[in-house]
């Protein structure tokens, strides 16, 4: 199927399940039994993820069945592709798991039809604790003055470049704090020496952009509108059509190969380019790509524009008749020390900081120890996280390759793919 079908699939899958009626999952949807009650308790959980995933996730939900042995759990689990296809066929169906996880491109959507349970109350309370969360990282997790979601690791925008080759040809490593301009001109010296393109064209890619638009003191969105305009789309395109006229990235089909989200893929790994842009927790995955040895930093310009990003959430069914006891997995999960060492880092660095801190300790692998100690050397900086991304978000995304890739192979000038590309995102939001 391609991509376009699947995008079709996927809206009209998650416009169906959004458009059920809200008295379908409305606030109570029956007696929820108590924690501390004996009554058999049997929860739906639906995440995806791989092999590795699974097991870390069934181990860590034995424990909390050890400690409450009332309450057991029907698990499922997929890849990635078509998970949100099915999320939204089981949401329409009003058979949506109790517990399920879900990303930033998809949380207001379902949190703006009251599909996900408002779990303010509970953090108020205490039954959810976000004390040993970083502040900007659970925030990023409220929708509407609502918390949809819990974040289960954080994540934030990460330069991978190749150390190896670098030093080799006796070229200077990128620097944090160092201007776009100027990165783009180390880029260039880059190339000259090595022969090989000092790095991806980012002009596609989502996160390089957001980060550069906080650094423009705009952002991605504000409010129900989109935070930026035009005339920064196309600021953008020409930033990078200066760099490809510079020789400083590789040509417009390399760059295409490169916008591919697979780590594999990525140019940073296939010797195709010097540095590509991803996500910091992604670092031991491209090192086990490549017998290269990688470096991670920071993007770009002024590193508070970067945040505390949720990698992904865990959120509660509205229409649960259980909500209690969903509401206190998550917490369990979150939060119990054994809980966390079973998890690890699998979703990202730990949210609750003194896990965190548990966690690394026990950390090996040196690509991960890299990726957990850049995270926490960039956390220091952090600026305020965000609004999550309006509905429409994973348009947005699409779009912006898309817009991107015609400027990168001379089908469109930056303003008239800037222009097409508001035009297509701002119709998507406004649905």
């Amino acid at each position: 199927m391609s991509g376009t079908s699947r995008r079709r699939l996927l809206s009209a899958a998650v416009a169906a399940a959004l458009l059920v009626p809200l008295a379908a999952c409305g606030d109570d949807g029956g007696d929820s039994p108590s924690v501390d009650s004996t009554k058999p308790v049997e929860l739906s959980i639906f995440w995806w993820g791989g092999d590795a995933r699974a097991k870390l996730t069934e181990d860590a939900l034995a424990l909390y069945t050890k400690k409450h042995p009332n309450v057991t759990f029907k698990k499922t689990w997929q890849a990635n592709q078509g998970y949100f296809e099915k999320l939204a066929t089981l949401t329409a169906g009003n058979e949506a798991p109790d517990i399920f996880q879900i990303d930033d491109n998809y949380l207001t959507e379902y949190a703006s039809r009251n599909v996900t349970l408002d779990l303010t109350s509970y953090q108020k309370s205490g039954k959810l604790d976000t004390t040993k969360f970083p502040e900007s990282l659970w925030k990023y997790g409220v929708v509407d003055d609502k918390l949809a979601g819990v974040a289960f690791g954080e994540n934030t925008q990460g330069l991978v470049y190749n150390r190896t080759k670098l030093e080799a040809a006796n070229q200077p490593l990128p620097t944090q704090g160092m201007s776009w301009e100027d990165y783009i001109a180390w880029a260039e010296k880059a190339t000259t020496a090595t022969k090989v393109p000092g790095t991806q064209d980012p002009s596609a890619d989502y996160k390089a952009f957001w980060v550069w638009l906080r650094q423009q003191n705009k952002d991605l969105y504000k409010g129900k509108e989109l935070g930026f305009a035009a005339e920064d789309v196309v600021k953008w395109f020409d930033l990078w059509k200066g760099a490809r006229d510079r020789k400083a990235t590789p040509t417009a089909d390399v760059i295409r190969e490169g916008n591919a989200t697979d780590v594999t893929k990525q140019l940073v790994v296939t010797g195709k380019a010097l540095a590509s842009w991803v996500w910091v927790n992604q670092l031991p995955e491209l090192q086990k790509n490549t017998k290269d040895q990688l470096g991670v930093m920071p993007y770009p310009g002024d590193p508070k524009a970067q945040w505390a990003r949720a990698s992904m959430y865990f959120s509660v069914y509205r229409g649960s008749d259980k909500k209690d006891v969903a509401v206190d997995v998550i917490n369990f999960l979150a939060n119990d020390p054994e809980a966390g060492k079973v998890l690890g880092t699998d979703r990202g660095l730990p949210s609750n900081l003194d896990i965190r801190s548990a966690v690394q300790a026990s950390v090996t692998d040196p690509a991960m120890k890299t990726s957990i100690d850049v995270e926490n050397t960039i956390g220091k900086t952090f600026g305020p996280s965000p609004q999550v991304p309006l509905k429409g978000h994973s348009t947005l995304r699409s779009e912006l390759t898309k817009a991107a890739e015609s400027v990168q192979a001379g089908k469109a000038t930056p303003q008239q793919a800037a222009d097409t590309f508001i035009a297509a995102v701002k119709t998507a939001i406004s649905k």
